[in-house]
């Protein structure tokens, strides 16, 4: 799938009819679904709890609280982009307490134009932060077939009282010669030996 044709699900938390109006106008359905609006903190969060979004975007104030710590605790999970709508006279206080978090944040009343802006950063960041994971899940998954690996190498050396490089060796041969991975080889060796 494209970079135009990928789709991002968004979290809407406002408690204002016309703010959601105007913002549910930036988000078209072919590039942004699903498109669900909570009005207030706590709700917003048993909707997290059930499923994840892409974007999370939060006009303050809330009915519950103003959302900062909301949106500061968004951003330390690793797959999320949160963007805060603050007053003008805030915006430079809030900018200061989370910047450093990652969270994004816009003073109302913004424009529509500011407002596609940051939008397009919130995907391009949502971009970046994917890509990211990737890597992590591939690191993983390279560390755990590692461990398994490794595991396996012990169990000989112990059982068929092999040297490491011996053992080593045997799961590599074992491996190429079934064309399968090491860890499938290794994952043999534990089910036999353990």
């Amino acid at each position: 799938m494209s970079f135009q044709e990928r789709v991002y699900s968004v979290l809407i938390v406002s408690a204002a009819e016309k703010f959601n109006l105007s913002l549910r106008a930036l988000l078209p359905d072919f590039r942004f679904s699903p498109v669900r609006f909570e009005s207030s903190v706590n709700a917003a969060k048993r909707i997290l709890l059930e499923r994840n979004f892409d974007f999370v975007m939060i006009n303050s104030p809330l009915p519950d609280e103003d959302g900062l710590r909301f949106a500061i605790d968004l951003c330390r999970e690793k797959n999320k982009v949160a963007l805060l709508f603050v007053r003008e006279e805030l915006y430079t206080a809030t900018y200061a307490r989370t910047a450093e978090h990652g969270v994004f944040l816009l003073s109302k009343p913004v424009s529509r134009g500011m407002a596609a802006q940051a939008i397009d950063w919130m995907i391009a960041t949502r971009e970046r932060l994917k890509k990211l994971e990737e890597k992590t899940v591939s690191m993983e998954e390279k560390l755990l077939e590692i461990r398994t690996v490794n595991r396996a190498k012990w169990l000989l050396i112990n059982e068929l009282k092999m040297t490491e490089a011996d053992a080593h060796r045997y799961i590599e041969k074992q491996a190429m010669d079934s064309c399968v991975s090491k860890k499938t080889i290794a994952e043999t060796i534990i089910r036999t030996y353990s």
